[in-house]
């Protein structure tokens, strides 16, 4: 059985609709954000020291980080659903999007989010944040044009790991510059599957 360690608000529920799509069973165990620092509670250090979310374990096997949960699931369950054939090119381009979203892509939107709390500290960093952030939403915004999904006319687990990106600039107020980007993330919010993981997962602000 393929237990999520589930934490509100994060980047797990994303691990809940990519099972919601592949039709897997699978178990959820619910922490919560400490209501002060929005932290993680301890107990998921006992799951993996990191004490981060997501988490799956499938009997003795742990896995973390979002881009290695969604390639072990695919790899090991899908049974060849959501995503292309190894052997193509087509896979290695994927393989770049499993990595570039925690990799590059959410850097300067963390940044913007922990920088925002300095106030006129962080005044004279606001710039380069600012700058990179558009690179990086233009890069996907490019990405987008033309096709449905990352990987052309089918859901991919590309799509899935990508998509938090677009949710944190759209609580940033970001997308309306990024209309591919924009009509991409409302695309992925009206599956079926993506509504029946957030039925399940709580409360998810970014997916609204």
């Amino acid at each position: 059985m393929i237990v999520v360690h589930h934490l509100n608000e994060s980047r797990s529920q994303r691990i809940l609709w990519l099972l919601e799509e592949l039709k897997l069973p699978y178990e959820i165990k619910f922490y919560s954000r400490d209501a002060v620092t929005r932290l993680a509670p301890p107990e998921l250090k006992a799951i993996h020291p990191l004490g981060k979310s997501p988490v799956v374990t499938v009997g003795s096997d742990t896995v973390i980080e979002s881009g290695a949960i969604i390639d072990y699931i695919i790899r090991r369950h899908a049974e060849g659903r959501m995503a292309p054939d190894p052997a193509s090119h087509d896979h290695d381009v994927y393989q770049q999007w499993l990595h570039y979203a925690e990799g590059s892509a959410m850097l300067p939107l963390m940044l913007n989010m922990y920088v925002a709390r300095l106030g006129e500290g962080g005044a004279a960093l606001h710039p380069r944040i600012e700058s990179e952030i558009a690179n990086h939403l233009g890069f996907v915004e490019g990405a987008l044009a033309g096709r449905d999904y990352l990987m052309g006319d089918s859901l991919t687990g590309a799509d899935v790991q990508m998509s938090f990106v677009p949710e944190v600039a759209k609580a940033m107020g970001k997308l309306p510059s990024y209309p591919n980007m924009a009509a991409w993330i409302e695309r992925l919010h009206a599956r079926p599957a993506w509504a029946a993981a957030l039925a399940k997962g709580g409360e998810y602000l970014l997916g609204r």
